[in-house]
């Protein structure tokens, strides 16, 4: 350890790395401050400066991308999630809002008005239908809709399989939330235990990190897509990348069945 105050120079934190992830280059831990996956302070001279918050920062940004295969842009959220990333600018994380609000419930702000569509859109991916009757439910709305008794709510909540937004001074949940409420209800009534439904979660983010490496041409500069272009053309992949995924599954299962 370093004599600034407690914080760590970058070749002792690449040190610290290499114990458990031998073959870690010190470029690595560069790459991943460029992606926004931690946020060294800075010493008079313009030294990097790393806190032990940002060594197991990227400790788990390295154990995910190697070992679980999760996308960096994934990596991120979940490194918020756990407390151990706050974005640059932010007022609060989904987890400190949490806390700050009920042990047993998350609040971020409401989604923008401009930010409908796309749930809209991307609703239908399974076969559902694309405009929900009802946009916003309460948790006793979400509850009488999916016949979740409080428990399992709140072990789906504590999962991040369903999350709250403030809308218009309340805590509500959105269409999609009820929907995902309901294929786990279905699935717990069958014994499966809730714990396992978190790793569905993760293998949805991961398809979007599929999806977003095919798009990832869309958002770089030399094109002149507007948004609106770059959100048919996003969910369109996201649709063949969904079929594709059905069909591998499909396979899978069929070779499962008859082994």
């Amino acid at each position: 350890m370093s004599v600034n105050q407690g914080f760590m120079r970058i070749g002792e934190v690449h040190a610290q790395l290499r114990k458990l992830f031998p073959e870690v280059e010190l470029s690595k831990i560069r790459y991943y401050e460029d992606k926004g996956l931690v946020h060294p302070s800075r010493s008079r001279k313009g030294y990097r400066l790393y806190s032990d918050r940002d060594v197991e920062c990227l400790r788990e940004a390295i154990r995910l991308a190697q070992e679980e295969f999760v996308p960096l842009r994934v990596v991120r959220l979940r490194l918020i999630e756990q407390g151990l990333l706050t974005p640059p600018n932010a007022t609060a994380t989904t987890r400190q809002i949490a806390r700050e609000a009920a042990p047993s419930a998350v609040s971020v702000p409401a989604p923008a008005p401009n930010a409908r569509p796309v749930l809209s859109v991307v609703s239908d991916l399974d076969g559902g239908t694309s405009a929900p009757v009802k946009e916003y439910f309460t948790t006793n709305e979400l509850l009488a809709t999916t016949g979740l008794q409080p428990d399992e709510f709140n072990q789906l909540q504590a999962m991040g399989l369903v999350t709250p937004v403030v809308f218009e001074g309340e805590t509500m949940y959105s269409a999609l939330d009820v929907r995902v409420a309901a294929h786990a209800r279905a699935l717990l009534t069958r014994g499966v235990d809730a714990r396992l439904l978190g790793s569905l979660r993760r293998v949805a983010e991961r398809e979007i990190g599929v999806v977003d490496d095919l798009t990832s041409p869309l958002r770089q500069g030399g094109h002149e897509f507007s948004r609106e272009e770059v959100i048919a053309v996003t969910t369109d992949v996201a649709r063949e990348v969904a079929a594709l995924r059905n069909v591998l599954v499909e396979r899978e299962l069929l070779g499962y069945l008859l082994d």
